[in-house]
């Protein structure tokens, strides 16, 4: 052979060699030394970040599609575009959420142009006029589009938790898919990203709307907001919100929403963050493929934000509102990536870490206040130190504030043990390992790390600098940001919010639903070929352990194998029910030490071991818990119970109390959801619920308190269970309880107590309760007289998630999507708690008060004529079918899991039948179990709202109406 040819031979052999290699594309990654997730961080050549880290507990993965904007970067004549265009991110692309994109594009771009030119009129006559234009034509266009196409897409593909959330520095979009599914899941992801078209705006914009208005009695959110506009006068956080003006939500321009768009949502500013069973090498290559075609924004604006000036007096601020009053107080620091981040969490430990904080220990523990708190906000241009309180019966606002600068000084000053700082990292460690245990905290790490900007390897050490923090250093940090001078304080007031606006309702045509139609991308995803993943259902006999303590006490016992966390649990199946002044009793020992320690030294060495212990007394069962870090647990259990069997009386500890649950109870009354919740147990149960089975305001000023510690030690003489889920062996743990346990040798039997059964509902009638606010909360509920049969349960369970357990479902469809007559519609059929109560029929909606008798009778119709629809059925049994294939009970959980079928007096795991039984369930077998189960119901209608602003007469067709008083809903 001559050179040449030999040349040319080896010159192909390169080529072929060259080429095979390069169709395997390496993808280079960034990694951290002894990072605990093991992390790959990839950045493809389009300038998307990919986090990945591995996690095989769950053939699931968790992901979310972060991207760098929210409410900062919205335009200033149209605030609220970050967070209506979250919204509008689910309404589908050209290719499915239509029928024909072709058709259907001119009447979307004539609904823009009449947006353009509504937003631009002020005359009402002509603002109507124009309105009736963009109904007519989202009418016409909605005969083209496939509503919810994106849910059933993620129904298709068996995902859970489809969500999004916008704040002020991102917008984050939330899945959690089946690991055989990251193609399609990336397949859809990527059109999505890349392809978003604008339809259904009006009705979306009426549920925008509804947030909006549930945002006006939210004082929380209110105070919050008036934090930021104090501390950012000039910065997008102060001079705008996430949610936009009441204004500009009704002037809004897809224009601009289409620009920000444009800008925003390329890969350069976006990062995919997941966790769970995945291949990394496979998962990049499917990503890259996808999301690798998107095309950056090399111009990608950086926001000239201005900078804030030092506060150099105290800014006092006021907020009205329903709730009960209360006062913020809130400092201004350096953003999340900033090392000076990490001290103020170290600060805000010492101030407060719900057990031995200055403000947990001088103010809640000393009982100066109704209750104090304090936490960090990090956000990516600045941070925040808030501290808060509610007042005591007969205490001002600014004396809670002075109390909290109390705390202050005292931290300026040194005056707090250096321990503390041991025990802050101790606990930094235990919240990083419980933050670990899902895949959903371990991707959430990852949006946090991009978002503020920090670097990964930052995060992986950031407990190793904190723990270098002295105590000179920390004395200095505080004198040099926390000072009495540069705060924000926030007075919530009691009070009309003259800044609420009424809302009226627009006239909208139902939008055509189509549910039947089906876009050729979602067949196509239906279509696709996956490695099945076969179900793994529970044996309890062989997935946990029973066993048996001193005194014959059963356990039940689930070995930890992941980290060094445990859960020892006291249940007893005692409660409220069987004695009323039980959960007093419970309450008042969070402030009594025992005969060598005071409560504060309790509470501190609690901490110091990052361990916690609480007891949670419901109507009819107990729980004693402790939990934390295994290596501390037999001191921890040596601590808790020398508490239960050591109590000592503090009588002005219980008249400090008293008078708190007093003021607690009266403050429960301003309060939406509260209200909400009294007005359904008045429906549920009539005047005499277990929600109202409390000690009376006489009882409470007359009880002996030596007789609720007396409750206290004798709680663990009473039959009861104990749960363990840790890493320690079976062996070990009873050693440890038999040891540690302080238990009679013959327990009591549990008492017997009142029954408060749920009322029949014989006929329909409207209950009424009063609470003054922009918006209504209805439900209607109907007792089914029928208690708990193994064999209905999967056609129920089908049932639910046909008609009204998703964003696919008939009620999410016709009361969001199609009419936009509510901001959440569900509807359910519940199984009972305990074999001894019946199913019941709960259905629930938050909307305008104009919109109230649409809502009622929409519902209803639903209910009583199922819409009835082949595809969907098909959509929500498979959704179900897959979502069992990879649903994996693990961990504690199993153990509850048993305790529930033993409630329901089954000993297997109940999705075994629900498995099998539905692969042949048929659409008529929904249609007959709705017309056995909710066609033609009686109801009582909850209706909490203002009277004024309700149309009474049209109400009354609905049924007879009693009008209550928050006196019979809350029972005092």
């Amino acid at each position: 052979m001559n050179k040449l040819l030999k040349f040319l031979c080896l010159s192909l052999f390169l080529v072929l060699v060259f080429s095979s290699c390069s169709s395997q594309k390496k993808y280079s990654y960034e990694t951290v030394p002894n990072d605990p997730l093991k992390a790959r961080i990839y950045t493809l050549d389009n300038g998307l970040k990919v986090y990945l880290t591995v996690n095989k507990e769950t053939p699931r993965i968790q992901t979310f599609i972060a991207v760098r904007v929210g409410g900062k970067n919205d335009p200033a004549e149209t605030t609220g575009l970050a967070h209506y265009f979250e919204h509008l991110m689910f309404k589908g692309t050209n290719s499915y959420g239509t029928q024909n994109y072709e058709a259907e594009k001119p009447l979307l771009d004539q609904i823009e142009q009449q947006f353009e030119i509504y937003r631009k009129t002020t005359d009402e006559v002509q603002r109507k006029a124009i309105y009736h234009t963009i109904d007519s034509l989202s009418y016409e266009a909605s005969k083209y589009a496939i509503p919810n196409e994106y849910d059933k897409l993620m129904a298709a593909i068996g995902a859970n938790g489809t969500n999004a959330y916008t704040a002020y520095d991102q917008t984050v979009y939330v899945e959690d898919i089946p690991c055989n599914q990251i193609e399609n899941w990336a397949k859809i992801q990527a059109d999505r990203f890349e392809n978003n078209v604008i339809r259904g705006f009006h009705t979306e914009l009426e549920t925008v709307y509804e947030e909006k208005n549930m945002s006006l009695t939210r004082d929380n959110r209110k105070v919050q907001e008036a934090i930021f506009s104090s501390l950012f006068p000039h910065h997008p956080y102060g001079t705008q919100t996430v949610l936009g003006t009441q204004e500009d939500l009704k002037n809004p321009s897809i224009t601009n929403i289409k620009n920000y768009y444009k800008q925003w949502y390329v890969p350069n500013n976006m990062a995919i963050c997941m966790s769970g069973d995945l291949d990394p090498d496979k998962t990049i290559a499917i990503i890259d493929e996808y999301f690798g075609q998107m095309k950056p924004n090399p111009e990608l604006p950086k926001l000239n934000l201005p900078k804030e000036e030092p506060i150099t007096e105290p800014i006092i601020r006021e907020v009205l509102g329903p709730d009960a009053e209360s006062v913020a107080l809130a400092w201004r620091f350096p953003g999340a990536s900033s090392k000076d981040f990490e001290t103020l969490q170290v600060i805000s430990q010492l101030l407060y870490n719900g057990k031995a904080g200055l403000i947990d220990l001088d103010l809640n523990q000393q009982q100066k206040v109704l209750s104090g708190y304090g936490y960090p906000m990090g956000l990516a241009d600045y941070s925040m130190l808030i501290l808060g309180g509610v007042p005591k019966q007969g205490q001002t606002l600014e004396e809670v504030q002075n109390l909290l600068l109390g705390e202050l000084h005292k931290l300026r000053a040194g005056d707090f043990d250096e321990k503390m700082l041991q025990a802050n990292i101790n606990n930094f460690k235990l919240y990083q390992i419980q933050n670990m245990e899902s895949n959903e905290g371990r991707a959430d790490m990852f949006v946090n790390s991009f978002i503020n900007g920090t670097s990964w390897e930052d995060e992986v050490t950031s407990i190793d600098r904190i723990a270098k923090l002295t105590k000179a250093e920390i004395v200095d940090f505080a004198n040099k940001y926390l000072k009495n001078d540069n705060y924000a304080a926030i007075y919530k007031k009691q009070g009309k919010d003259p800044n609420e606006k009424k809302m009226t309702k627009p006239e909208i045509t139902p939008i055509v639903s189509n549910r039947d139609t089906a876009s050729a991308f979602l067949t196509e995803i239906q279509n696709s070929t996956v490695q099945p993943i076969e179900p793994v259902f529970l044996d309890f006999q062989k997935d946990l352990t029973q066993l048996k303590a001193k005194s014959d006490i059963p356990v039940l016992y689930k070995q930890n194998v992941t980290n060094d966390l445990f859960q020892l649990i006291y249940v007893f199946d005692m409660g409220n029910n069987q004695d009323k002044p039980l959960g007093t009793a419970f309450n008042y020992l969070e402030y009594l030490g025992t005969s060598d320690m005071t409560p504060e030294q309790l509470k501190s060495e609690f901490y110091r071991l990052a361990c916690t212990f609480y007891v949670s007394p419901g109507n009819e069962r107990t729980y004693v818990v402790l939990s934390g870090l295994n290596e501390n647990m037999p001191a921890a259990m040596q601590l808790f119970e020398k508490l239960l069997a050591d109590a000592q009386v503090n009588k002005e500890a219980y008249s400090n109390m008293a008078e708190d649950i007093l003021k607690a109870r009266s403050d429960a009354k301003l309060n939406q959801g509260q209200n909400f919740s009294r007005l359904m147990n008045f429906a549920m149960y009539g005047p005499k619920s277990p929600a109202t089975n409390i000690l009376t305001k006489t009882e409470l000023t007359e009880m002996d308190p030596q007789a609720l510690v007396d409750r206290i030690h004798n709680q663990n003489s009473y039959q009861h269970r104990i749960l363990y889920y840790g890493p320690s062996s079976s062996k070990e743990i009873l050693e440890i309880i038999d040891q540690n346990h302080k238990v009679p040798a013959t327990l009591k039997e549990i008492p017997a107590g009142d029954e408060f059964p749920y009322l029949e509902t014989p006929a329909t009638k409207v209950l009424i309760a009063p609470y003054e606010a922009k918006q209504i909360y209805m439900s209607q509920i109907s007792n089914t007289d029928k208690k708990f049969d193994p064999a209905i349960e999967p056609t129920r369970a089908l049932y639910n998630e046909y008609f009204g357990g998703s964003m696919n479902s008939i009620v999410f469809q016709e009361m969001r999507e199609t009419r936009g007559l509510a901001y959440s519609a569900w509807a359910t059929l519940n199984e009972p708690r305990y074999l001894k109560y019946p199913y019941m029929v709960f259905t629930q909606i938050a909307t305008q008060n104009d919109k109230m008798i649409d809502a009622i009778n929409t519902f209803n119709e639903i209910i009583n004529n199922m819409p009835e629809s082949e595809k969907a059925f098909q959509l929500a049994k498979e959704g179900l079918i897959n979502r069992l294939r990879t649903e994996r009970i693990i961990k504690s959980d199993i153990i509850w899991s048993y305790i529930s079928a033993q409630d329901l007096g089954e000993n297997v795991d109940s999705r075994i039948k629900l498995y099998n039984d539905i692969q042949n369930m048929t659409l008529k077998d929904i249609v007959n179990f709705q017309k056995e189960w909710m066609k033609d119901r009686t109801y009582v209608y909850c209706i909490l709202g203002d009277k004024k602003d309700l149309d009474m007469d049209k109400l009354k067709t609905v049924g007879p109406i009693e009008e209550l008083t928050q006196e019979q809903i809350f029972g005092y």
